[in-house]
């Protein structure tokens, strides 16, 4: 009897391992893209993300120490990216300088930093 409870449990524990050895671990791949629909782009995001308010009149250059509204929608539409700042602007992820150009949920315009959209932003056109 002692025998059979012994193989019993050296076969469960190899059927286990061979189902955990053949399954697939996830992907690393890189995040979908945005898409374009309804004359936006759109991108999944981090729901409540800060919407960020730019530096001159003309809109061009974002201001990280200033938040004009936030979005609360996931996915949230965008028009383009940017892609600069100085080192002081650094944001990191793949995209280290990247900001987006959308409207807070407020009606605000303004810039969303990349590194809270997790979808691949370079199908946007580029603002400028």
């Amino acid at each position: 009897m002692h025998i059979r409870k012994t193989l019993a449990a050296l076969f469960s524990v190899a059927a286990l391992a061979l189902a955990l050895g053949t399954t697939a671990a996830p992907s690393a791949s890189a995040a979908s893209g945005c898409w374009y629909s309804g004359s936006h782009w759109w991108c999944n995001n981090r729901v409540g993300a800060p919407v960020y308010g730019y530096k001159d009149l003309a809109r061009y250059y974002p201001d990280s120490s200033r938040i004009v509204g936030y979005t609360y929608s996931n996915p949230s539409w965008f028009d383009c990216r940017y892609d600069g700042g100085q080192p002081e602007e650094y944001l990191g992820g793949p995209h280290p300088y990247r900001w987006e150009w959308t409207e807070a949920d407020n009606g605000e315009w303004g810039w969303m930093k990349d590194t809270a959209i997790s979808s691949e932003t370079n199908p946007l056109p580029t603002c400028w």
